[in-house]
């Protein structure tokens, strides 16, 4: 297998995990007869933030992108490699975010088919979709739309300051499975209540797709008239980081 294909692999793998455990904690805490019912808000930022964990730790060969925002954040800050010595350019970073789309996708499938009865037990419709994919507490798109670019912001600055300030073939793994884990829960618990932070676009588009084509008794439509703000947000978030990382944050070696 070459590099290119390895990296894909490994971001589908990476990405597939996250997912399945960090839909899986919602669908735990949401939806009717689970024993994790009722866990709150706190278990499932913990529940994300050790998803990402897994994911970073089963994708090392990649650089553990697992983030088409930490993608382009890092091509927004020059970076010249991503994991696997694949050199950055249109190709691989189409690999990259096609990858992570399918990861995400299929974990989202792995975690319907975990808590099926689940599923079919749970009477309402909202609380289905919000397994899969995010909503706001307040619905005002432009307001969203700037929590999320601020929460993919941090995310991503702090990856690449954790780097030093420039990622060679860098990405969630630079940073470090526990770190990064601790980071994603700290933006979960301080900037994730207005829109449930997605500060990923496959984290929420995948799952949402597969939302619309799972077979999902009394599942309601899939509020595509939101899909664009955890997209269109975090991607501009990370742009934003790599750009704003170049000046502000001191570059070591």
């Amino acid at each position: 297998m070459d590099n290119l294909g390895l990296v894909f692999l490994s971001e589908v793998v990476g990405t597939a995990m996250l997912v399945l455990l960090g839909c899986g904690v919602v669908a735990n805490v949401i939806l009717a007869k689970t024993k994790g019912l009722g866990g709150g808000t706190l278990m499932i930022n913990i529940g994300w933030g050790l998803a990402v964990f897994a994911g970073v730790i089963v994708s090392y060969a990649s650089g553990a992108h697992l983030n088409p925002a930490v993608t382009v954040g890092l091509v927004a800050n020059g970076a010249e490699e991503f994991g696997s010595g694949v050199p950055v350019n249109p190709i691989s970073v189409a690999t990259y975010i096609g990858a992570q789309m399918l990861g995400a996708f299929l974990g989202a499938i792995a975690c319907w088919l975990a808590y099926k009865q689940h599923f079919d037990a749970e009477p309402e419709a909202g609380n289905k979709l919000g397994v899969f994919s995010t909503g706001p507490a307040i619905r005002s798109y432009g307001w969203n739309l700037v929590t999320e670019f601020i929460g993919t912001f941090v995310l991503v600055f702090v990856v690449i300051g954790f780097g030093g300030g420039r990622q060679g073939d860098g990405g969630l793994a630079a940073l470090g499975a526990l770190p990064v884990a601790l980071l994603v829960i700290v933006i979960g618990t301080s900037l994730g209540g207005p829109t449930g932070y997605a500060i990923n676009p496959a984290r929420d588009l995948g799952p949402r797709i597969a939302h619309f084509l799972l077979p999902i008794k009394g599942k309601g439509g899939s509020d595509w008239s939101y899909s664009w703000v955890p997209v269109v947000g975090p991607l501009l978030g990370g742009l934003a980081a790599g750009w704003a990382a170049i000046p502000l944050l001191p570059l070591l070696g």
